[in-house]
């Protein structure tokens, strides 16, 4: 690859090693993982992304697409980086419910849009994650214990092949590639856009509670009591926080898709725990969902990890966390059990942990990963070994997150779709 060969196959802006701002532009959202690009493509519209395409094909180079890489794994050692930022409109069409959304758009654009008309989209807890990559890796959202994952509401997606060329695939156009791309993330094709279903949202009722971290036994009982009885409207997260300087705290988060009366009676019992720090429990505004965890907006560093449990363990409530600044525990089930028509699957855990630790010093990363593994092998037979695609750990593959039939079909799928391997998935399906 030469500078003058890539710049004068593309619009966009493109920065090889060397050049000002290469470094900052190439990073992805985890700011410990490294993602050692050889050059960074901003591509301007969907057909100069099929120019890039066309480009690495006759150059025998790889191409790897993020917005802001999210789930980026750091496996892009000589790769060519597309931000597809630029490609970030968003139509709505209320009288079909439905979205248009662009490669570059996130979450909070969407909602921004939908909420107003009374509608939702499949968003998860923050409003910049990006929208085409999180539903090619299924797309876990507030509201998928009620739709499922957000990639089973996709009606169709515009795409580059790896042969250069623009198509759109639905169901009907390319039903073995629209199946894989929906949860089997973006080993297969370039996504320019998106279209998919919207769900109807008149009201939604939610917030987060805050108690002092020796409530956490009371409050993970509490938890586990909701949760065994709470309808498909209703999406319950436990939480443990050790941040830095602050006494430790346990918390509780929660969506309820409906009557905001309905979901104050349907977690009652969370009003029986004492010595509360901060309740905004109330009608929640579907452009303001994103605020509901206060993620960080910003990349930073972290040390992270997911895992599918078959049930709740004691564990998650009383064994220290420290050094890790958060564990959180997601009530799953529902439509998210149930078989879906993409690559994601069914989801038979109906409990997902995430755990995250600082990741700035690496010394303290290690202690986080080091907890981490500790607090798995305490869960015992209650982790699965199974996590979702989505939320795979830099050193984790495909194989801990699909089923090895569905493994199996997405490798046949991308062999015969990339044969020379022009794309790269943050998670290749073939590592």
């Amino acid at each position: 690859m030469t500078s003058s060969d890539l710049r004068g196959a593309v619009k966009g802006r493109v920065l090889e090693r060397g050049d000002d701002g290469f470094d900052a532009t190439r990073k992805p959202w985890n700011l410990a993982i490294e993602q050692p690009v050889a050059a960074v493509v901003e591509a301007e519209d969907a057909d100069d992304v099929a120019a890039l395409v066309r480009y690495a094909r006759r150059s025998g180079l790889t191409v790897t697409a993020q917005a802001n890489g999210h789930d980026a794994s750091g496996d892009v050692e000589g790769v060519i980086l597309l931000r597809t930022n630029r490609l970030d409109g968003v139509r709505l069409h209320e009288r079909e419910r439905l979205a248009q959304v662009g490669a570059g758009a996130n979450w909070g654009q969407v909602l921004a849009k939908t909420g107003p008309a009374n509608l939702t989209g499949l968003a998860g807890s923050s409003p910049v994650v990006n929208v085409a990559g999180y539903t090619l890796g299924g797309g876990l959202s507030w509201f998928g214990r009620r739709y499922g994952w957000a990639a089973d509401s996709v009606r169709a997606l515009d795409i580059v092949d790896a042969d250069g060329d623009r198509t759109r695939v639905s169901d009907t156009s390319d039903p073995e590639l629209f199946w894989g791309l929906r949860g089997g993330g973006g080993d297969f094709a370039l996504v320019t856009s998106l279209e998919f279903d919207l769900h109807p949202a008149p009201s939604v009722y939610g917030g987060r509670v805050i108690w002092p971290g020796a409530r956490s036994g009371e409050v993970f009982e509490v938890f586990r009591k909701i949760t065994d009885e709470a309808p498909p409207e209703l999406t319950v997260w436990f939480n443990r926080f050790g941040f830095p300087g602050a006494p430790p705290m346990a918390g509780l988060d929660l969506t309820y898709l409906g009557d905001p009366r309905e979901g104050a009676a349907l977690v009652r019992r969370i009003d029986t725990i004492d010595g509360v720090i901060s309740d905004n429990r109330g009608v929640v505004a579907v452009a303001d969902l994103g605020a509901i965890t206060g993620e960080p907006t910003s990349p930073t560093p972290a040390a992270t990890r997911a895992e599918l449990l078959t049930d709740l363990h004691e564990t998650l409530a009383t064994e220290p966390i420290d050094p890790l600044i958060s564990i959180q525990v997601r009530h799953l089930g529902g439509a998210l059990a149930e078989p879906g028509s993409g690559a994601a699957g069914a989801l038979a855990e109906p409990y997902l942990l995430q755990m995250i630790g600082l990741g700035a010093d690496p010394e303290i990363a290690h202690a986080a990963r080091g907890r981490q593994v500790q607090i798995v092998e305490q869960l015992g037979a209650v982790a699965s070994g199974r996590k979702p695609y989505t939320l795979l750990a830099p050193e984790e593959t495909a194989a801990d997150a699909f089923p090895e039939s569905a493994l199996t079909r997405l490798r046949e799928l991308k062999r015969s779709r990339d044969p020379h391997g022009v794309f790269r998935a943050n998670h290749s399906v073939l590592t």
